[in-house]
């Protein structure tokens, strides 16, 4: 019985946050506002751990997280907010608050998109825009060119 258990359990977590099915005997309209509201939680989440990225992006932070997230298992709001920055990045969308806070971020880490970000130990530089990301010694400074 608890394995049965245990497996309706683990349907109805795809459900709500990886895009799964809805397992049988649930209501679809309760366990999509529930999936809307876990989302928007999330999006709070990765907020505070990319607070230039959703600043940047403004009132549309919301919609452009919860429409990246869907059908993606949350792998921690760092990382969430890493893997979108890049892929916004990669779309030519990312605005610049979220490019240099991407910059600092990958001047500062290693993260290969799968497993935890590690510190950096030797120096380390990323471009951003029309600034360059220094990290030397464990300190990040974003370096720009003086106005004109």
């Amino acid at each position: 019985m608890s394995g049965d258990l245990a497996a309706r359990q683990a349907e109805l977590v795809a459900a709500l946050v990886a895009g799964g099915p809805l397992p049988p005997g649930f209501a679809a309209a309760p366990v999509e506002a529930a999936r809307r509201a876990l989302r928007r939680k999330r999006a709070g989440d990765v907020a505070r751990h990319w607070p230039l990225l959703a600043a940047g992006l403004g009132a549309d932070w919301p919609a452009v997280f919860v429409d990246w997230a869907a059908g993606r298992p949350t792998n921690g709001s760092l990382r969430d907010g890493w893997d979108l920055a890049r892929e916004l990045r990669d779309r030519g969308t990312l605005p610049p608050l979220g490019a240099d806070e991407l910059a600092g971020r990958e001047a500062a880490n290693r993260y290969d998109g799968r497993g935890t970000p590690r510190r950096r130990r030797l120096p380390a530089l990323a471009r951003t825009g029309g600034a360059v990301v220094v990290q030397f010694a464990g300190r990040v400074r974003l370096l720009r060119p003086a106005p004109r």
